[in-house]
Formats: structure tokens, sequence, C-alpha cells
């Protein structure tokens, strides 16, 4: 995957492989060691279904980033 610069990534939103969109990106987590990206933190949509995503406090899915399948428009995530 090419390099993407984060501040090109801030809301962009976010979509399953079968093109049902999940929401927007509001952050991500870091592993602080390694500096590896670990996980997309994404706002899920107001009105839509829900997805098998595990969720934090404030309601929204921790998508690791290992489920990331393209970014372009949109951030494609395997669901």
């Amino acid at each position: 995957m090419p390099d993407v610069l984060a501040e090109r990534l801030s809301e962009k939103a976010v979509m399953g492989t079968d093109g049902a969109e999940i929401g927007s990106l509001y952050n991500v987590t870091v592993d602080l060691e390694s500096g590896q990206l670990r996980d997309l933190i994404v706002s899920p949509l107001e009105e839509g279904p829900e997805f098998d995503f595990p969720t934090g406090e404030e309601g929204r899915y921790r998508v690791p980033v290992g489920r990331v399948q393209s970014v372009r428009d949109y951030i494609v995530v395997e669901r």
C-alpha cells in the first residue's frame, strides 16, 4: 500500500468490502515501541447497522489495521 499522510485521512469515510458504510475515521492507535499502527478508531454512522468490531467507551469501533484493504476515496476494511 502506498504511503498516505495522516492529515489526508482525517474524517475519511470508512466502508466495508461489501460496500456498507461503517462511519468516519476518528483517530488511529499506534504501538509506541515499534511505531506500527494498531487500530483505526471509527465513529459509526448515527443511523446505521451494527458491525462486528469491538467498541470503546464512547461507542467508536476499533478496526485492526490488518483489515484495511485500500485507502482512496474511502478507507475500505474487511468485514
